[in-house]
């Protein structure tokens, strides 16, 4: 056995970490939690053998920390290029007004947009969620059910937020965390409560569930009043030319094209052909805006649900 080897599971895991320093942080944190379920359900099962001579066996079978970190990285590599979004065509080439319209062919903006429909729905469920349980843990504070009902909410606010976080990675391309992080080794209810109330995750993870409220509202004001804007100027042609038809009542009227009246001279559809390149243009500016804003988000949201120092 080396001089620097690991004679403990917390000094392994802190070599391990040391080894994958640089890399993503969502990456690190799965690390961690594989090697630490592997390692302690290795050392439970030889009660026998001290845990430096089961970290010694586990060495030539699981890896050392080194080792381990190398496999992680080279994983990671395949599966982001497994996982990678093809670019649009010729879009590395692409300048100006080509660039500008390419977004109608990524498709990580139209699942970015997807993202801030939903996230209406998500963040009145979070926030729901957040208040009531935190107001039932108050409540039931003073009673023996008081605790393990804030170890159950607690639990499942890290379930919703590792949730949230595959939602984010599917829809945003944006690297989150796959495993929660490891409870660690078994402890009493007041021990894990004392350590819930000290990790600041704990309350991270429930200000990202309370912001989702008002992000989400915002998401998707934005979201649905760019669209709608955006397709009624698109589709001022075939407005105007159903009314021309006869297929729409003399009553209907549009912000955008008035129909009732109609006229068929040149300048009515020369507007309505205007305005059909104004909504997209519009269109494409909405999606623009939903990839910057699905990354951002993606970004706020590691850096209050991913796990601190990884």
């Amino acid at each position: 056995m080396s001089a620097n080897a690991p004679r403990s599971i917390d000094e392994y895991l802190k070599q391990l970490r040391a080894a994958l320093a640089g890399e993503d942080a969502a990456l690190i944190q799965d690390a961690l939690y594989d090697a630490e379920e592997y390692l302690r359900a290795e050392v439970a099962s030889h009660p026998e053998r001290p845990e430096a001579d089961v970290l010694e066996l586990i060495a030539s079978t699981y890896g050392a920390p080194e080792e381990v970190a190398a496999a992680y990285r080279d994983t990671e590599a395949k599966v982001k290029a497994a996982l990678k979004t093809p670019a649009p065509p010729a879009a590395a080439h692409a300048t100006g007004i080509r660039r500008f319209f390419g977004v109608f062919m990524d498709a990580r903006a139209y699942t970015s947009l997807f993202y801030m429909l939903l996230t209406l729905a998500t963040g009145i469920v979070y926030f729901t969620f957040v208040v009531a349980g935190l107001a039932l843990s108050a409540g039931l504070a003073v009673l023996v059910i008081g605790i393990p009902f804030f170890l159950a909410f607690i639990g499942m606010a890290r379930v919703l937020a590792l949730g949230e976080g595959r939602l984010i990675e599917a829809t945003t391309g944006e690297r989150m965390p796959r495993r929660p992080v490891h409870p660690g080794p078994g402890a009493g209810w007041l021990t894990r409560i004392a350590d819930m109330l000290k990790d600041v995750r704990t309350w991270t993870t429930l200000l990202y569930l309370l912001f989702m409220l008002p992000l989400g509202i915002l998401y998707f004001t934005i979201a649905v009043t760019g669209l709608t804007l955006g397709l009624r100027l698109a589709l001022a042609p075939v407005i105007l030319l159903a009314g021309v038809l006869g297929w729409l009542p003399h009553t209907f009227s549009s912000d955008m094209i008035q129909v009732d009246n109609f006229s068929y001279g040149p300048q009515s559809f020369i507007g309505a052909l205007f305005c059909m390149l104004l909504g997209i243009v519009i269109i494409a500016l909405i999606l623009h805006a939903a990839r910057a804003i699905a990354r951002g988000h993606a970004r706020l949201a590691k850096t209050l649900l991913v796990e601190p120092g990884s």
